[in-house]
């Protein structure tokens, strides 16, 4: 498997990355370690979760996730075979939440707790916050001195702040993010497109986008509203049911018949073709699944079909 450096970090790796936010919600303990072995087996090492995954299910808190990877990592002995991303900030309950000196430390504490190690290979800032960038990034440079941390990222940051942490960095002497994670697949292309990707490519941020396969519309599996009901997941894609979505559908129907593919395989592949991207986050819960994804990295998209998914894809 051929490694990418993830930005300026250091870090190196595969073209895909696992979405770990089904782990304990539609993925149960025996599922998730299966999952989490032949995903490694089959070469790939980058694992994103956050400390609230899967807090949105009835009866969670959060930490769900991170837990069942934490177990896996003790069962498995594969911690040195994979690079963890986990990410702080969102709402975990009263005066549990933000991008606060406090609220990091106390954080970055009890993701280590939950995934049984000593070190979280890129800690995230999961949303922007109202606290000082100084403060938060000072906070890390702490982390990283102290060995619990060995590099940073941002999601779900506008260019224009991105751009001033970058900055607030540089001033200050202080570490910088080196990796953006943004919303971004062949329907939801604007808004990284349009500010985002040329700050990445400019600075040299590595980007691993969420919904890479756009809550699995991109899989072909909701086509009408009656598919809706076929996942718990089902609900997000519904807003893609549009003109331009069905259009995208058939580009992606006519491309992976030519290439001997699978809509989903070429909606990645589309994307690690992409210069600012290093590797898409999708998540999958069966070993069927999971080996669909797994041979988009192979996957050679040839520039004409590129043409016919970027035509189709093309904001309305």
């Amino acid at each position: 498997m051929q490694l990418r450096p993830l930005g300026g970090s250091g870090l190196s790796v595969a073209p895909l990355a696992f979405g770990g936010n089904v782990f304990g919600w539609t993925a149960d303990a025996a599922t998730s370690f299966s999952l989490l072995d032949a995903f490694v087996d089959a070469g790939f090492n980058l694992i994103d979760t956050a400390d609230v995954y899967s807090r949105w299910v009835p009866g969670h808190s959060g930490g769900e996730s991170e837990t069942l990877i934490g177990q896996w990592l003790a069962k498995s002995g594969k911690r040195d075979r994979v690079l963890i991303a986990t990410k702080v900030g969102m709402d975990m309950g009263p005066g549990r939440s933000g991008l606060s000196r406090a609220r990091i430390r106390m954080a970055v504490d009890e993701s280590l707790a939950r995934l049984q190690t000593d070190h979280i290979d890129l800690y995230q800032s999961h949303v922007d916050d109202v606290a000082p960038l100084e403060e938060t990034l000072a906070t890390y440079a702490e982390l990283i001195a102290e060995g619990k941390v060995r590099a940073i990222g941002a999601s779900n940051y506008t260019a224009p702040r991105l751009a001033e942490a970058l900055a607030t960095s540089a001033r200050l002497g202080l570490p910088r993010y080196e990796s953006l994670q943004p919303l971004y697949n062949l329907v939801d292309r604007q808004p990284f497109e349009a500010e985002l990707e040329p700050l990445c490519l400019s600075e040299n941020i590595g980007v691993i986008n969420f919904y890479g396969l756009a809550s699995g519309f991109l899989t072909g599996k909701y086509r009408s509203e009656a598919d809706l009901a076929k996942s718990p997941r089902g609900a997000r894609a519904k807003s893609y049911l549009t003109p331009r979505g069905l259009r995208i559908l058939a580009a992606l129907d006519e491309v992976a018949q030519r290439l001997n593919a699978t809509p989903a395989q070429v909606a990645l592949a589309w994307e690690m073709a992409r210069p600012a991207i290093t590797a898409p986050i999708a998540s999958a819960t069966s070993l069927v699944q999971l080996e669909e994804l797994a041979q988009a990295a192979r996957l050679r998209v040839d520039a004409a079909s590129m043409a016919a998914l970027d035509a189709a894809s093309a904001p309305d």
